[in-house]
């Protein structure tokens, strides 16, 4: 089976809770989606900072996307909490 690996950023209260960085290894066809069920699989603090439902936002290589974007070996994968302006 192909894999891959990407780099993973966590910004704001994820940061905290998490870590500012970790690598992740996903089968070659993984999505933003797959990767963030892969870090839920991996148990605590992961399950509870990136819960279904938790309202969080995705940048793949720096750019916003959705979780059907998909990733390729030595992508840049953030997460983080949505920013309100003011």
């Amino acid at each position: 089976m192909k894999v891959m690996n990407i780099q993973l950023r966590f910004f704001a209260s994820l940061r905290e809770a998490l870590g500012p960085q970790h690598a992740l290894t996903l089968p070659a066809g993984a999505t933003v989606g797959s990767a963030r069920a892969a870090l839920l699989a991996q148990g605590e603090p992961f399950a509870s900072a990136l819960a279904p439902g938790r309202a969080l936002r995705a940048a793949l290589n720096q750019t916003l996307c959705d979780d059907t974007a998909a990733l390729k070996d030595g992508d840049e994968l953030a997460f983080f909490p949505p920013v309100t302006g003011g």
